[in-house]
């Protein structure tokens, strides 16, 4: 009889290495905009430091302001992994500090994101590993669980599964399934690219700006003198 709520499935199935590294260094919004601006994880999840991150989900879920779960993960999780952390949203105690942090990053890991809160902020902004939380606060958590490893969860407003395309920058983090990774990962690219175009018009006073006005006709738009 499964153990609902205490449980840990010990393998999932990650995309290839080359899937995930190809949306390595693409605006989170630019990925978000070709999946019509859905599935991007709630504002309140913000980074505390600049690394960048991308990678497959590790999935936790874990009983709010406990981190039993986390621990486990943070022995299981293989390199390159994002851990992320499903806590409710609550922020009353917090989830992890500077000590597993320090442990994720000797067995490189690829990151974390919380739904939660975390500690020890002064020197997580320094670290090299993406960090992406809900909160801050000094009250530390407790190791009763439950909890569970490697099944879907709810984080940040979004479904994340194992192995699901995680990618993080300044703007927030956006989820990515992997059957969708190839063609998303090939407009995406092509976004950025027009992007790029529409800078150096920009730069040269030459944006083709008349878009806003036949959208304001089709609309009805009154002009009024």
């Amino acid at each position: 009889m499964a153990n609902v709520g205490l449980r840990i499935k010990k393998s999932f199935e990650r995309p290839p290495k080359e899937l995930i590294g190809g949306f390595a260094g693409l605006p989170v919004a630019n990925i978000a905009d070709m999946m019509n601006r859905m599935f991007c994880l709630d504002a309140g999840i913000r980074p505390v430091n600049e690394a960048p991150l991308c990678g497959p989900a590790f999935t936790i879920s874990c009983r709010p302001g406990d981190n039993l779960l986390l621990h486990k993960a943070l022995d299981m999780a293989q390199p390159g992994d994002i851990l992320v952390v499903a806590a409710q949203g609550d922020l009353t105690n917090s989830i992890m500090g500077e000590l597993m942090a320090l442990w994720a990053i000797k067995r490189g890991l690829g990151g974390f994101i919380f739904d939660g809160a975390i500690r020890d902020v002064g020197t997580l902004k320094k670290l090299a590993i993406p960090i992406y939380a809900a909160g801050i606060t000094p009250a530390g958590p407790y190791k009763d669980g439950p909890g569970e490893i490697n099944f879907p969860v709810a984080c940040g407003g979004v479904v994340i599964c194992p192995g699901d395309i995680l990618v993080g920058d300044e703007d927030g983090v956006v989820v990515v399934k992997p059957q969708d990774a190839p063609e998303l990962l090939k407009k995406a690219q092509a976004k950025q690219a027009a992007e790029q175009k529409t800078m150096v018009e920009i730069e040269n006073l030459a944006w083709d700006r008349a878009w806003i006005d036949k959208a304001l006709a089709e609309r009805g738009c009154e002009y009024i003198d």
